[in-house]
């Protein structure tokens, strides 16, 4: 949609001026009026002097459409690694048409910017280090993030959930290092549970973690 009330029909190039609020826009000027703005990756090849037509024009916004939408795509990703139903849902909630979320997607899958297996890696080692849980609470997560049934159970393939409710329970041990044994195991079970292990591994790590408290009450008698 053109802005000033420009008339659609041929135009000549008259200006291309650089955004003073947004130094990633360029100001297109047809004729000697404002008539729209266009990102810099799209606006490169224009030229002062240049005749477009509005199919031209019509292809030049279009184009710079599917630019907003990266640009908006790849500030998610800075954050994190992002799933592509994240990406698409996100960029749907933006505004942006399916033909111009397909276009975003299929370019950030081609330089490798968006890929559900190293997302999912990225999310399982992220958990795995900071709070593990269980091999079904991940894959709700994962789901969750649009990625595929097939896929999480490749990367979910190694994963020691015994050995991540280990690590979970030591990262919680101290708090309530001091209760009585029902008071932990209760506690601590509680949190295991929370995490999505099954009774079998909460008993089993439970039991561990009483164990070596006991074991150091032991050795500072």
């Amino acid at each position: 949609m053109f802005q000033s009330g420009y008339c659609i029909g041929m135009g000549k190039i008259t200006g291309l001026t650089t955004q003073q609020r947004d130094q990633n826009r360029v100001n297109v000027y047809l004729d000697g009026e404002y008539a729209f703005s266009l990102a810099v990756e799209v606006a490169i090849h224009l030229q002062v002097g240049q005749v477009l037509s509005p199919d031209e024009m019509a292809a030049l916004q279009a184009q710079d459409t599917v630019e907003k939408a990266r640009h908006a795509a790849l500030r998610l990703l800075e954050y994190r690694p992002r799933s592509r139903v994240e990406i698409e849902n996100n960029l749907r909630q933006k505004g942006f048409d399916d033909k111009v979320i397909a276009a975003v997607v299929t370019r950030l899958q081609e330089v490798a910017l968006l890929d559900d297996e190293l997302f999912a890696r990225y999310w399982i080692d992220q958990r795995e280090t900071f709070k593990p849980r269980s091999r079904i609470a991940l894959q709700q997560e994962l789901m969750q993030k649009g990625v595929s049934r097939t896929l999480i159970d490749t990367v979910l393939a190694d994963l020691d959930e015994t050995d991540a409710a280990r690590r979970a329970a030591k990262a919680r041990i101290s708090r309530w290092a001091n209760l009585p044994e029902e008071a932990f195991r209760l506690k601590m079970g509680n949190f295991l549970q929370r995490r999505g292990f099954n009774y079998e591994i909460v008993k089993e790590v439970t039991s561990e973690m009483w164990q070596i408290i006991s074991d150091n009450t032991d050795a500072t008698m």
